[in-house]
């Protein structure tokens, strides 16, 4: 099949690239001029793990290609997927100029049949608009808007994309309900579902299992900061509860809060939908306060420890990006944690297998980059471990002594096991859990 992805972040390229993968012909457009050459020249411009294999594999192949040109693509194209960006807007409200923007010009470039995919987040009505804003200069019978929602993680959107748990299709036509099963039907040979409804429903089932996993995560760190209060441990709490098969084992780790380039923006987004149609969504009102208060909880800790006097001290900080595997800092706890150490007047010393660059272009020479995370614990007087990288779960506590000015660990991802932190002789505070 003859595809078009508009937009070549997160969502598009990976779209792009497994389409491609299982022998579809793809064109990744974006008017970014500077990136498409870059992508041209084999330089993908993310961390995602395993994308890099098929991305050159399919353009070596001849069937993945980049351009800034949206008409060439259109007309090469049957089916377009837009995956462009829905940042919020300054009201919480996904900002879908983006989207409508190339709604507008698609309106000007289709002249034969066409089946229009939203696969970027958008709030409900948004295939409604998408298909108002195309039927200006174009036949409705040209064209049909489809919702298929991405539900990928990131560090592992390769492999969901190509085996996801389930497909979500949003349309009323039988024409491109077809189309989209020819598509998709790669993906699903083990038999994973592929469900169908209508627009309005596809478009709200994104945003819904975003904010209930958003709500768990909350909850947990709810319950992980009462934990501390009473002397319990929510490690037991958690295996306690993800037992019982209504609850399960997953999105139940505490820790110093959600971010990523989802989780915010869409637990805000519903919350605003819900608004506008004069409904209080008190849940997710809860939800976004509890994560934002959460994000302070580690700076709260070395704080405390300290007696509010941080000014002068060296704080060595592990892992930088919202999770492991990504690059990714949008709504990066870490960023909200450095920021409060910097305006107490501590030096931070910072290492992240991935994210390094992100941050650099943000902070400068605000911080300290480190080549290794042995490094960044040098002459420090408190190490914060912020996102659970695999490569921090077993290091050389002997040498993390040797190096530290001082002993001491916060962990905000409770990646250590208490009883080896007490025997290796150092203050270790985590989440939810007693103080070594």
């Amino acid at each position: 099949m003859k595809i078009a992805v508009v937009g070549t972040g997160y969502v598009g390229l990976v779209t792009g690239t497994c389409f491609a993968e299982t022998g579809n012909h793809v064109i990744c457009v974006d008017n970014n001029i500077q990136k498409v050459e870059s992508l041209k020249a084999g330089k993908i411009p993310i961390f995602e793990p395993g994308l890099d294999i098929l991305f050159h594999r399919n353009v070596e192949e001849g069937r993945l290609f980049f351009t800034s040109n949206l008409k060439e693509a259109v007309e090469q194209s049957s089916i377009i997927f837009l995956a462009l960006p829905t940042p919020p807007g300054e009201d919480g409200s996904a900002d879908l100029s983006y989207i409508l923007g190339v709604a507008d010009d698609l309106s000007t470039m289709i002249d034969s049949y066409k089946v229009i995919v939203d696969k970027s987040t958008v709030p409900v009505g948004t295939a409604e608009r998408v298909h108002a804003h195309i039927a200006k200069n174009v036949s409705p019978d040209l064209f049909d808007v489809v919702s298929n929602p991405e539900f990928l993680r990131e560090g592992l959107a390769v492999e969901d994309f190509m085996k996801p748990d389930r497909v979500v299709i949003g349309t009323k036509s039988e024409k491109a309900r077809k189309i989209m099963d020819q598509l998709y039907k790669p993906f699903v040979r083990q038999g994973n579902p592929v469900y169908y409804m209508d627009e309005r429903s596809a478009e709200i089932t994104k945003y819904a299992a975003n904010a209930y996993l958003a709500t768990r995560i909350s909850f947990m760190n709810e319950i992980a900061n009462l934990c501390e209060q009473v002397g319990a441990n929510v490690d037991m709490v958690r295996m306690g509860m993800g037992s019982d098969t209504r609850i399960g084992k997953r999105f139940l780790f505490p820790g110093v809060g959600y971010g990523g380039s989802c989780f915010p923006k869409d637990v805000l987004a519903l919350y605003h939908t819900a608004e506008q149609n004069n409904y209080d969504f008190r849940i997710l009102k809860s939800v976004m306060s509890v994560n934002e208060k959460q994000k302070y909880v580690l700076f709260e800790k070395i704080s405390k420890y300290f007696n509010q006097n941080l000014n002068g001290l060296k704080i060595a900080i592990w892992g930088l990006a919202f999770k492991p595997n990504t690059d990714d800092i949008r709504e990066a706890p870490a960023l909200y944690i450095m920021d409060e150490l910097l305006k107490a007047g501590a030096t931070v010393a910072v290492f992240d297998p991935e994210a390094m660059e992100n941050i650099e272009k943000i902070y400068g020479e605000k911080l300290k980059y480190c080549d290794n995370a042995y490094d960044a614990v040098a002459e420090a007087d408190a190490l914060a471990i912020i996102t659970e990288w695999s490569e921090f779960r077993n290091p050389d506590f002997e040498k993390l002594a040797a190096l530290m000015a001082r002993k001491i660990i916060f962990d905000g991802r409770n990646v250590y096991d208490l009883d080896q932190m007490a025997e290796s002789g150092f203050y270790y505070e985590s989440i939810g859990r007693q103080i070594i």
